[in-house]
């Protein structure tokens, strides 16, 4: 992206929360950051996705949808009430792919190696420990896998790429691909096949 192309996304956000306020621009940003994730998962039929922070399953559908029968989507959260809505969408969608957990990423509770795919999507500056968290999501990926992190500036909980890259790489990932800007980006992140020393 040219920097007066940036400047001019820059500029028509700063115009969109004024005239349509925060919720707005939000809105828009959480639009353009979909596009982007979809980009970086690249996911396909049989895979088995990781939700980190899957809230209401805004993700979570889609992910399952993609992955097909075959594959499977584990949803985890802390928030009881956003669980509650994810499990109303799944039902009424009639998913059978899907399993919601209220849990955290960083508590030991996820399987070891069962994952080719685990995204974070505005996500990380909300968790406590975020090198937990990390390392827990590094050994629930297959040895391939691939972690996406995506951030917009407009969260109050935004971490720049360089602290993304800084703490998926202490714990083992090595960054891949990233696609956006400072303002919006989404980064993958690849467990190495064999260890890294």
């Amino acid at each position: 992206m040219t920097p007066l192309v940036a400047i001019a996304l820059l500029l028509a956000l700063v115009v969109i929360v004024a005239l349509g306020g925060y919720a707005m621009a939000w809105l828009l940003l959480i639009n353009a950051g979909n596009r982007l994730t979809k980009k970086q998962l690249a996911l396909q039929s049989g895979m088995h996705v990781l939700d980190v922070g899957c809230g209401s399953g805004r993700y979570t559908l889609p992910m399952a949808q993609r992955v097909g029968s075959t594959g499977e989507v584990l949803g985890i959260d802390l928030q009881a009430g956003k669980l509650q809505r994810a499990e109303q969408r799944l039902q009424k969608a009639s998913f059978k792919n899907v399993r919601i957990i209220r849990t955290g990423a960083g508590e030991g509770k996820l399987p070891h190696e069962a994952f080719d795919r685990a995204l974070l999507f505005a996500v990380l500056g909300e968790i406590s420990n975020r090198e937990a968290a990390l390392a827990e999501i590094f050994q629930a990926l297959k040895p391939g896998g691939v972690l996406c992190i995506t951030e917009g500036f407009l969260d109050p909980h935004y971490q720049r790429q360089e602290q993304v890259r800084s703490l998926a790489q202490a714990v083992g990932f090595v960054k891949e691909h990233c696609r956006g800007n400072r303002w919006l980006y989404s980064m993958n992140f690849l467990k190495p096949e064999a260890p890294s020393h």
